[in-house]
């Protein structure tokens, strides 16, 4: 992945392209296209395919809690983050009095749930300034009503990175409020340390590099009984099919009451074929090779007409940034028909920067987007 030889050996289809929308898609090594063949000549087996289905379920639970830094008791594998955030407030049962704080940067599947008319609960908006979370801002929506803080480590929108430890202990300082903390726009691509997270969520297509269909759940066996989902299935209970099976239903204890049914076992040989090449690779490989990357991108960006919607420090990114302009769609429809492959969405363009991209890439995009911005530029 770090070197141009296993690019071109693991990501061929990137040879033709400048591709930098990780942070929507990620480009799966042709490992994780095996990994689907294998799911498929198991499943030939029928039911005695579940053996080895369970294995790769196993195996991916243990790459995924080395991730997290926790147990494979620990963490599960639900069908998508979404799922596993409304399974979460679920376990909270709410009530008329609580407040959950979310982020106007964080991405919808964190915080819709709380906008439901059906939620109870009140929900309260850490509001960015200057396209940065503060933690004074924070500190000023706490109370003993707080129930959850719902936060991204890295923003979908503009690659904000939280500075995490501080905000754990503001929060801590001023609550007792739990702490969900969605990492898909981290996690593999930058080296986390998740201590004190009372959960952990992930969505699995996009900088891991596996597939859809999966949200990866952790649940520290501390805070097991918080996030004790009571939700109807059998994979997620203690007793399915006992004898007294119509007289009650008990959910396992924390991450493993997140899967309710059968998993998504073709989702699953995915998650772990591309877990195992994440950490084969590295992620602190993975960011120290991106990170030049992104330095070259966004003093690439700042001299340009663009309006960054980005910190402006680097200390404040993993992978992603984002710029708007007035032009924005024409932009995008330039790059994109010379190969290069940002996000183009609500009017900003989203770059990500992942480890298999190049300065070469970098370059080639900073030189096309100057091309469009040009007053001489009149299109293709």
């Amino acid at each position: 992945m770090l070197e141009q030889s296993t690019r071109d050996q693991d990501f061929p289809s990137l040879g033709e392209r400048v591709y930098l929308n990780t942070a929507a898609e990620g480009i799966p090594p042709l490992s994780v296209g095996n990994a689907f063949q294998q799911y498929f000549q198991d499943k030939l087996l029928g039911m005695d395919g579940r053996k080895l289905h369970e294995t790769q379920w196993d195996a991916a639970k243990e790459l995924l809690a080395q991730m997290y830094g926790l147990s494979s008791e620990e963490v599960s594998i639900c069908s998508c983050s979404s799922e596993a955030f409304n399974l979460a407030y679920q376990a909270l049962q709410l009530k008329t009095g609580d407040e959950i704080i979310v982020s106007d940067l964080d991405f919808p599947a964190s915080y819709t749930y709380g906008l439901q008319q059906s939620c109870p609960a009140t929900v309260k908006v850490w509001k960015s300034r200057d396209w940065e979370l503060h933690l004074e801002d924070l500190k000023s929506l706490l109370s003993e009503k707080t129930r959850v803080v719902s936060i991204s480590l890295v923003s979908f929108f503009n690659g904000y990175k939280i500075p995490l430890q501080d905000v754990i202990q503001t929060i801590r300082a001023n609550s007792s409020a739990l702490i969900a903390l969605d990492v898909t726009q981290a996690l593999g691509r930058i080296p986390l340390d998740l201590t004190d997270i009372d959960l952990i969520v992930s969505s699995t297509h996009k900088w891991i590099l596996a597939s859809h269909g999966g949200g990866l759940v952790g649940v520290p066996s501390a805070k097991a009984r918080d996030w004790t989902v009571p939700a109807g299935g059998w994979f997620n209970l203690k007793d399915a099919f006992g004898d007294q099976r119509f007289e009650g239903a008990e959910s396992l204890p924390g991450a493993a009451s997140f899967t309710v049914g059968m998993p998504n076992y073709p989702a699953v040989y995915a998650i772990r074929a591309a877990l195992d090449y994440i950490t084969s690779t590295g992620v602190e490989q993975i960011n120290r090779a991106a990170t030049p990357l992104v330095e070259a991108c966004l003093a690439g960006l700042k001299e340009t007409s663009v309006e960054l919607i980005s910190p402006r420090s680097t200390e404040h990114l993993a992978g992603i940034i984002a710029f708007r302009h007035p032009d924005a769609e024409r932009i995008y429809q330039h790059l994109h028909s010379k190969q290069i492959h940002p996000m183009y969405h609500a009017g900003r363009i989203r770059v990500a920067l992942h480890g298999y991209n190049t300065m070469e890439n970098v370059e080639t995009f900073l030189s096309e987007l100057n091309h469009a911005l040009a007053k001489s530029f009149v299109g293709n």
